[in-house]
């Protein structure tokens, strides 16, 4: 045989060597997946719903982490390599903005959590394939496949972990969540792109209505397929499409339910179960979530007493003033929610001192941002940056009371930034000090 023709073949002895030499149990594993209602066609149905919920899962998580103001460095992770999105000002309007973007993705992608699973489980017979693959392009779709699988269970194991404080890894949540989305989503794509045409042939070869009116009884094996998703000895169905379908349905509902009330003030707020910090605290005016206390913080009664006072910086020139001068100032009432990364929101009136108002007195022109900072003694958020559009919205505050009464210490006490469509950690609690950067006034 020529050197060329042998080179030809050399792949198709390859495959014939592995399908000749299966590890132990492969030759049997398929025998053990009996269900009559795995198939391309649920299949198919499950990847539509994840085809449509994951990418705006993916999409609000960039959109937040631009709520960060990575221009500023404040976004973690923060050096992303090539992956940095282009520079962009966070916009004040609409207010509730990044209530809805976080919302939705902690809120959809707990959500979607049982279709996963179920999708998982319609292809499992697939994982264990042998050989796993016949040619180039099987290569790259089972690589693809390792990537997509992988890439979920990871993003829904430290997500999860994250909104319940469980930082069981040992590593930076952050970083590993981002880089992990975008490894995700470069299998998603080039999944996609290898099996859109067989998923659209197989949401044609039935009916939903037909499916969702099947009793159990009814319920038969799809035809043999090449992809190997139908058993080849499909057993006696315990459950039909219609109630595999209404199952997934249900248990997406239900974790929508005990999610959905971290945005809702009174009892609602009570049935986030699966948020530990966005149920109800307490009542009274007051009485709604706190994400660092004081305590945790390391702010005392003491650091906030008699003897607090604002610094205002403004090019050279240095201004400081007490709460009472603050408080004989113009006061603005507004409401406004504040939303947190973990995922819960809440709105609330808010009472205080215009930013620009500050901006003035500190005799700021021009101002193109404003520097933040906390009596926070620990943890990474004791200073924010704000976009100048932030600074100079005629609803953002150095708000001194909420609900009509003065803010508690947990609430930031003396004095805490609020800024509408801001994220959570950003409206900066316990407020030291505010340097506007631009130019000096005369």
């Amino acid at each position: 045989m020529e050197p060329r023709e042998r080179r030809q073949h050399l792949p198709r002895r390859w495959w014939a060597f592995l399908a000749e030499h299966p590890p132990p149990g492969a030759a049997t594993v398929h025998r053990r997946w009996r269900s009559p209602l795995r198939g391309p066609w649920l299949t198919s149905v499950y990847g539509v719903v994840l085809l449509v919920g994951l990418p705006l899962v993916f999409l609000t998580g960039l959109l937040d982490y631009l709520a960060y103001s990575p221009q500023f460095g404040q976004a973690f992770p923060g050096d992303v390599g090539w992956l940095r999105l282009p520079p962009f000002d966070w916009p004040t309007r609409p207010s509730w903005l990044f209530r809805l973007t976080q919302g939705l993705h902690v809120g959809l992608g707990i959500t979607l959590v049982p279709v996963v699973l179920a999708k998982l489980w319609s292809v499992l017979p697939k994982l264990f394939a042998w050989p796993p693959a016949r040619s180039v392009a099987q290569v790259l779709e089972r690589l693809s496949l390792l990537l997509l699988v992988g890439g979920i269970l990871f993003e829904i194991a430290t997500g999860l972990l994250d909104i319940q404080y469980a930082y069981l890894f040992g590593f930076d949540f952050y970083t590993a969540h981002y880089f992990g989305a975008w490894v995700f989503v470069a299998a998603l794509v080039t999944h996609v792109t290898l099996r859109l045409r067989r998923m659209l042939t197989a949401l044609r070869s039935r009916s939903l209505r037909g499916e969702l009116t099947t009793s159990r009884t009814a319920t038969r094996p799809e035809p043999p397929d090449p992809d190997g998703l139908v058993a080849a000895r499909p057993g006696p169905a315990t459950m039909s499409r219609r109630g595999a379908l209404g199952l997934v349905g249900g248990l997406s509902l239900l974790l929508a339910a005990l999610t959905v009330g971290q945005h809702f003030n009174g009892p609602w707020r009570r049935t986030a179960l699966l948020l530990p910090r966005g149920r109800q605290p307490g009542t009274g005016p007051t009485g709604f979530p706190v994400n660092r206390t004081a305590t945790a913080a390391g702010v005392s009664a003491a650091d906030t007493g008699p003897g607090w006072r604002l610094t205002l910086r403004a090019g050279g020139r240095t201004t400081a003033v007490d709460r009472a001068a603050l408080l004989a100032m113009a006061q603005h009432t507004v409401t406004l929610p504040i939303a947190c990364v973990e995922g819960w929101s809440t709105v609330q009136n808010w009472t205080g001192v215009r930013l620009r108002d500050l901006a003035a007195l500190a005799g700021a022109d021009g101002v193109t941002a404003a520097q933040v900072r906390s009596l926070e003694k620990t943890g990474l958020f004791r200073q924010a940056t704000l976009q100048a559009n932030q600074v100079l919205d005629a609803d953002a505050l150095l708000a001194l009371r909420v609900n009509g009464v003065d803010l508690t210490l947990d609430h930031g006490y003396p004095a805490r930034v609020i800024v509408p469509a801001l994220p959570g950690v950003h409206c900066t609690k316990w407020v030291a000090e505010i340097d506007f950067r631009g130019r000096a006034g005369g």
